[in-house]
Order: structure tokens, then C-alpha cells, then sequence
């Protein structure tokens, strides 16, 4: 029966977990709102080049994880493994760039091939947010604050801890890596094969290594700090001078990277204890190479892209919806008349459910299997009278009440 288990690494969100996770989406949708961070949406499947221009060909995503394949066109596409990449061609698709600065808000699923483990599937989901055109710290603030005012508000934010780094300018940027890479070279012996891998391809990656080898050999590598240019040192003062004025907590994590050569500055996460290894549960930076890279304009950018999964395990648990009433017409003279009274109470702004078959008794016992607050009983002579009966489940007590004026009298079930 393997064909009707769902395939490994995804999972059914029934209505327990989808109210988690739908209060992650509201809350997030809402907060980004007010700091004016509009909606959007992109296909959930782009041309593969999409990603594997700007991820990078030699990446771990794009060789190991990408779920891509060729269409019946004979195009290859390739389901999208993270937002910010298809957020930019939308951007240089629909002719944006001219109506910089550009702030967008985005949830979605995201699919990639890897192992599954604790808060992480291979179809998983993400909000994100992304802050496009302004080349200034003030961006680099402002995203973080969103990010930190969306974590408070779902009631995690206490425990969770900012760390914070820099990546410097494209010039510190070079410099640097040429550093790491002599470096590198004279260790070579005692790195791990994935870090021999990418000292070919994206050699700062390394730093982030979890390998016992590649952390004893990072422990003497030139620290990134020391080798800012003064225009690096500046930004970032004014990254965390914003976060002061704010009063937003952080730590500096010099070993907190970004491989790919179009992130520049502001690297960041917010990371918590309570998920065991797979800490974190926002992170993002800044990109200001990114769109020039996928053949637009240079344009800076910053952004942030949060797990939903994660962000849902560790919230509190979501009120439950509001309990319903139950129309029970009694004789099949009542049908239609309870059908129309539950439409009119809906409409009305009640949450109603109807009992579908059977005796009263039975359809009472629905009523109370679904949490039902209140049942409305509708026989022929409460049809003859113009009045429905009224039973309270929760206390057993029942009255008559005129169909005029019902929703008046129900108002406080609403």
C-alpha cells in the first residue's frame, strides 16, 4: 500500500497543523504589511537557469537537490528550491526595476531533494520578505526589524538570538577569499572532501564546515573581521547602530557566511535551541550583486526567508476555531427551511453546520462530536409558530425563539 503513503520527505497538513501554520502565514502577512512590505506570488516551477545562474552550478542545491526536469516542450524547469531568485525575474520580467525601492512579502512551498529530518521536508514552506533598491543600512535594519517584530508577535522571539555578521564589499570580498584560499591550501590534509570540493568552487563556505577536521582547521584561519575595507567597516556600524537604536539584541557569529559572490554585507539568522542541530529558523543578507547577476541592472537588495515548518513547531498553540452551530431540522418537512436558516445565519457571520441524517438523537450526537456551542431545532411546529427551538449543549437548557430577531438573540454564539 506504499502508493498511498505520501512520498518521503512531505507531509498531509490536516486541520490541527494547518491552523499553525496559517497562523504563521497571518501573522507574518500582517506585520510585513505595516512595514510596508507588499504581497506577491511567482509560478511554483521556473526555467532551471533561474536558479542555476545565480545559486550557482557547483553548489550542493543545484547539483544535488534541485527537483528539475525537461517538460513536454523540451524545456527544463526545475521546482523552486527558495523564493528570492524567482522575486528577481519577476522583477526584470515585468519591467520593476525603474520603481525602486521595491518590498515584497511572499509565502509559498519550496522543494528540495535532501534528507529529511526534524522541521525540514522536501516540500516545505517559507515566508519571506525581500527589500529591493536601496543601497543604504537603513534596508539591512529595517528587514531585520520585520523579521524580529514577526518572531515576537507569534510569541518566539525570547527565544530566539540574533547573530550577526559581514561579508564586507566585493572588493573585501576578493581579497579576502584569496587570503582563505592560501590558507586552505597549506591545510589541505586535513580538510574533509566536501570542503576540499569547495575550495575549488566557493571556498568561504567552508568556514560554516560542521566537520571536527574542517573546525580545527578554521579555528587558525584569517579572520574576515581584520581584513574590512573602511567602506565594509562603515556599513556595518550602521547596520548595528540602527539595530541599537532599536533595541533589537544581537551577537556577532564571524563565522556566519555566505558563499555565493553576489551576497555583500549584512549576512544574519535568528537561531534557537529548542529545535535540537537544525537551529535556524530565519536568516537572510544582503545581495547586491544578485539581479546584475540573472542579467538585469546592478541593484542592491536584502532579505530574509523564514522555515514555516519550524516557526509553526515552536509557537504556542493557535485558538481553535470558533465553535459552530448545528441546524437540526426534525422531519423531513423541515429540510429545506433548515438549509435556508443555516445560509441566512451564515451569512449573518455565524459558523453553522447542519445535521445531515438520521433521528434527532443521532443528529445531536454529530452536533456534540463536532464541538457543536448550540443546536437549533427545526420541526413543523416550530415552522407553524415561525420559531425555532434553542438548545444550549453546553448546559442542557433550551427555549423557543421567533425567527425574527434570531441573529439579535444569538449574537454572543457569533
Amino acid at each position: 500500500m506504499s502508493q498511498l503513503q505520501p512520498a518521503r520527505g512531505t507531509q498531509d497538513l490536516l486541520p490541527d497543523e494547518m491552523r499553525r501554520h496559517r497562523m504563521v502565514v497571518e501573522t507574518a502577512r500582517r506585520v510585513a504589511e505595516r512595514y510596508g512590505f507588499a504581497e506577491m506570488a511567482t509560478p511554483i516551477f521556473e526555467f532551471t537557469e533561474v536558479f542555476a545562474r545565480p545559486i550557482g552550478e557547483t553548489t550542493d542545491i543545484v547539483s544535488k537537490e534541485m527537483y528539475t526536469f525537461t517538460d513536454r516542450g523540451g524545456e527544463q524547469v526545475t521546482l523552486r528550491p527558495e523564493a528570492t531568485a524567482g522575486i528577481m525575474r519577476a522583477i526584470l520580467s515585468n519591467g520593476l526595476t525603474q520603481q525602486a525601492p521595491l518590498k515584497f512579502f511572499y509565502s509559498g512551498p519550496m522543494f528540495r531533494y535532501e534528507r529529511p529530518q526534524k522541521g525540514r521536508y522536501r516540500q516545505f514552506h517559507q515566508i519571506d520578505v525581500e527589500l529591493v533598491g536601496i543601497a543604504q543600512p537603513q534596508a539591512d535594519v529595517e528587514v531585520i526589524a520585520a523579521g524580529a517584530r514577526i518572531l515576537d508577535e507569534l510569541g518566539i522571539l525570547s527565544r530566539t538570538e540574533l547573530e550577526l555578521n559581514t561579508l564586507g564589499d566585493a572588493e573585501t570580498r576578493r581579497k579576502y577569499r584569496a587570503l582563505l584560499v592560501d590558507y586552505y591550501n597549506q591545510h589541505r590534509a586535513a580538510l574533509s572532501e566536501d570542503s576540499l570540493r569547495r575550495l575549488e568552487t566557493n571556498p568561504l563556505r567552508i568556514l560554516d564546515s560542521k566537520d571536527r577536521g574542517d573546525i580545527a582547521v578554521n579555528a587558525g584561519a584569517p579572520e574576515f573581521h581584520r581584513h574590512l575595507n573602511d567602506a565594509s567597516r562603515a556599513f556595518f556600524d550602521g547596520v548595528r547602530r540602527g539595530l541599537d537604536a532599536l533595541g533589537i539584541a544581537y551577537k556577532i557569529n564571524p563565522r556566519l557566511v555566505r558563499g555565493l559572490d553576489y551576497y555583500t554585507h549584512t549576512a544574519f539568522e535568528f537561531v534557537t535551541r529548542d529545535l535540537g542541530a537544525q537551529g535556524t529558523v530565519m536568516g537572510g543578507g544582503r545581495y547586491d550583486g544578485l539581479i546584475e547577476l540573472m542579467g538585469g541592472p546592478a541593484m542592491p537588495g536584502v532579505g530574509w526567508a523564514a522555515g514555516i515548518e519550524r516557526l509553526a513547531m515552536l509557537i504556542a498553540e493557535p485558538p481553535r476555531l470558533a465553535r459552530p452551530i448545528a441546524v437540526l431540522p426534525v422531519g423531513e418537512a423541515s429540510e429545506a427551511a433548515a438549509l435556508r436558516l443555516s445560509e441566512r445565519l451564515r451569512r449573518a457571520g455565524f459558523t453553522v453546520d447542519q445535521g445531515y441524517s438520521g433521528n434527532l438523537a443521532r443528529r445531536l450526537k454529530r452536533a456534540n462530536k463536532i464541538d457543536a456551542r448550540i443546536a437549533l431545532l427545526l420541526g413543523e411546529d416550530e415552522l407553524k409558530r415561525e420559531a425555532v427551538t434553542v438548545r444550549d449543549l453546553d448546559t442542557g437548557e433550551q427555549s423557543e425563539v421567533p425567527m425574527a430577531g434570531l441573529e439579535d438573540r444569538l449574537a454572543r454564539f457569533r
